[in-house]
C-alpha cells in the first residue's frame, strides 16, 4: 500500500525587499549615512552594535515625536486627576470639615502628581510602540547571516525597495556606490509571516 503524497508548491516566487550594505568602522558607516540622505532615499535604516553619537544628523533623522506624545499623556492624566477630585469633593459628596473649602488645590497635588506620571509613562510606552511599528518579530535582514554581527562589531546599511523614488536598479547602484564592504540581496517570501 503506497501512498502519494504531492510536493506543496509555493504559492508565490520571493520578491527582493532590498539591499543590506557592510560597513567595517563608523567613518565609513557616517560617509555613507550621507550620501544616502543626499541621495533623497527615505526607507532606510542604519544599524550598529552601540550607540553611534552623531549618527542621527547623518541619517537626516527629524526629531521623535516621543516627546510630544509623552507631554500629552501627561497633561491628560493631570486634567483628569483635577477633574475627577473636583467632581468627587465638591459636586458628588461636598463634605465641609472644620471650615476649610470645599474644593482645595494644594489637598490634590499628590493625586494630581500620580495621574501625570502614570498617564505621561502609558503614553511613552504605546507612543514608543506605534512610532516603532512595535512588535514585529521578524524582519527580512534577520535572514541574512552576516547581519548577526550587527550586535558585535559590524556596522550596516539596510535599503529597502519600498521606497516609491527608487527602483531596484537604482537602489542596486547607491548600495554599491556607497564603499561597504560587501553588498547583500535581502529576499522576503510572500508566506513569511512578518
Amino acid at each position: 500500500m503506497s501512498e502519494h503524497v504531492a510536493a506543496a508548491e509555493p504559492t508565490s516566487a520571493p520578491r527582493l525587499l532590498g539591499f543590506l550594505v557592510e560597513f567595517r568602522d563608523t567613518a565609513t558607516l557616517f560617509s555613507a549615512c550621507e550620501k544616502v540622505r543626499d541621495s533623497g532615499y527615505r526607507n532606510w535604516d542604519a544599524h550598529t552594535p552601540y550607540p553611534v553619537h552623531g549618527l542621527n544628523d547623518a541619517m537626516g533623522l527629524k526629531p521623535s515625536r516621543l516627546p510630544y506624545i509623552a507631554f500629552l499623556g501627561g497633561v491628560t492624566g493631570l486634567g483628569l486627576a483635577l477633574l475627577m477630585q473636583w467632581w468627587m469633593n465638591a459636586i458628588d459628596y461636598p463634605y465641609l470639615i472644620s471650615g476649610k473649602p470645599i474644593f482645595s488645590l494644594p489637598a490634590n497635588i499628590p493625586v494630581m502628581f500620580e495621574l501625570t506620571v502614570l498617564l505621561a509613562a502609558f503614553g511613552t510606552f504605546f507612543g514608543m510602540l506605534a512610532v516603532n511599528r512595535l512588535p514585529r518579530f521578524h524582519h527580512p535582514v534577520f535572514t541574512s547571516e552576516r547581519f548577526a554581527r550587527a550586535t558585535d562589531d559590524t556596522y550596516f546599511i539596510s535599503l529597502e525597495l519600498s521606497d516609491p523614488e527608487f527602483g531596484a536598479q537604482a537602489a542596486r547602484e547607491l548600495a554599491g556606490s556607497l564603499g561597504g564592504a560587501s553588498v547583500e540581496e535581502i529576499w522576503e517570501d510572500d508566506d513569511a509571516e512578518a
